[in-house]
């Protein structure tokens, strides 16, 4: 309903609503905020959902109660961080002020205060009135699709020891002592006292490689698990149904549909 026109009596056109007011605890609406424009000062001030009658088709708002004097009396809403008790008496006062058609059973307001106030007080400011506002509700059918996530199954990952037998191939070298005797060549003469000498030895070590084979583990590869997601689209059809407005006249009335 943001935009559109509110007219007062006579069709006075006194703004447009610029937004609307919800009561936070009960979720009910309670106000059009009306922003008056160039037609009265240019302020925006609050309009009870009560008076109202709505056009949804010609987007009007008529509150045939209401009148420019009024809406030039009304508190300034521009300024306010928020509506309270004080701010609130001040707009009803304006409006109660208004002509309405007396009730055939007098109803009579308590005392109250803004600790005890109740909305029900001024049924005519907040209550929409049925006749003005009759609505006739018209369902239909819709597919709504939704998903769940349910298990499909899981991977479970281990190890286990498998034996086999393995070759290998050392290459090992052993020493041996080859001992050459030969004839000399030199027919020399050697030195007094260095021949016949008992005891004299020449020695020499001999070694040989021995395999030294033993078992050693060592990292082979390594495995990693992590999870992908495939999209994929579902499709399905179903018949749905929708109810469609009949309108069934008596006489000549003037239907505007």
């Amino acid at each position: 309903m943001k935009n559109f026109s509110v007219y007062a009596q006579n069709d006075d056109k006194v703004g447009t609503v610029s937004d609307v007011l919800v009561d936070s605890q009960s979720g009910r609406f309670r106000y059009f905020v009306v922003d008056t424009g160039f037609w009265i000062f240019g302020k925006k001030v609050l309009l009870p959902v009560g008076p109202t009658r709505i056009d949804y088709d010609d987007e009007r708002i008529y509150v045939p109660t209401m009148t420019k004097d009024q809406v030039e009396n009304l508190p300034n809403y521009d300024e306010l961080e928020k509506v309270d008790y004080n701010y609130e008496e001040q707009v009803r006062n304006v409006y109660r002020k208004s002509p309405v058609v007396v009730a055939e059973t007098p109803v009579t307001t308590p005392a109250y205060d803004r600790d005890t106030y109740n909305y029900d007080y001024d049924r005519d400011l907040y209550n929409l009135d049925d006749q003005d506002h009759n609505a006739l509700k018209l369902y239909e059918e819709r597919l709504v699709a939704s998903k769940t996530r349910q298990k499909a199954g899981e991977v479970t990952i281990g190890k286990h020891v498998e034996t086999d037998t393995a070759h290998v191939q050392v290459p090992v070298e052993k020493e041996r002592v080859v001992i050459e005797r030969s004839a000399p060549t030199s027919s020399s003469t050697v030195a007094p006292g260095t021949a016949f000498q008992e005891g004299t030895v020449a020695r020499m070590d001999v070694y040989e490689e021995t395999p030294d084979i033993h078992k050693e583990a060592f990292v082979r590869e390594e495995v990693r698990v992590r999870k992908e997601i495939d999209q994929d689209i579902a499709t399905a059809a179903d018949t749905i149904r929708r109810e469609e407005l009949d309108v069934d006249t008596q006489g000549r009335p003037v239907v505007d549909k």
